[in-house]
């Protein structure tokens, strides 16, 4: 079920940059290189996957005694785009509290914040939730092996039960910058729920 599309949310100068249209991708650009990166290198012809994830540990949480979040999946989901060169993407994101019981997502899509409006080395997707749901950016590291999840707010909601009003998740002084390692698709698919989706993130390489 698609609950979220593009939209400008405040609070990441550079998400809002993109939303206006000066930081957006030049769509005349496929961003392949981009896309090889944070994909590492495993480009399918239809969809495209990523997974990052994170579980602090106790002495993690002890240092950060403000931390909210003490888990965070990020499922990063591309295909190529039919009205443009390159590619379209979009974000799922799974988290669980240190003081909260249950598991919660989001999800939204994603634009490709160029290189014009950031150092070269530092690629990132502004993410948004619909409605003014606010959002993610996701900046990928040099080596390719971990992402930067920063966040103002981002709407979220319990597992599997997007009717509800759901809640904010916001930035405070432990919970602004989350660093994700890359995993195998294995440890996303609690994010996916459509059968035949799972099916195909399968049968691609790990």
């Amino acid at each position: 079920m698609q609950r979220h599309s593009i939209a400008a949310f405040a609070g990441l100068a550079l998400v809002a940059a993109l939303a206006t249209g000066s930081a957006g991708a030049d769509d005349s650009k496929p961003d392949e290189g981009f896309a090889k990166r944070l994909f590492a290198g495993n480009l399918a012809q239809d969809k495209s996957y990523a997974c990052f994830v994170r579980v602090y540990d106790p002495e993690h949480l002890a240092r950060h005694p403000l931390q909210k979040v003490s888990a965070m999946k990020l499922l990063i989901t591309a295909e190529k785009a039919e009205d443009k060169p390159g590619r379209s993407y979009s974000f799922r994101m799974g988290v669980k509290f240190t003081k909260r019981p249950g598991n919660f997502d989001s999800s939204g899509e994603c634009n490709q914040i160029t290189a014009e409006v950031i150092a070269e080395d530092k690629a990132q997707l502004g993410c948004a939730v619909d409605c003014d749901g606010g959002g993610i950016s996701v900046e990928l590291t040099k080596e390719n092996k971990t992402t930067l999840v920063r966040l103002d707010r981002i709407r979220i909601w319990r597992n599997n039960k997007p009717e509800e009003e759901g809640l904010d998740l916001s930035g405070g002084a432990d919970d602004r910058i989350f660093r994700l390692d890359r995993a195998s698709l294995n440890q996303c698919k609690t994010l996916v729920t459509d059968r035949k989706e799972l099916a195909a993130m399968r049968t691609l390489k790990k």
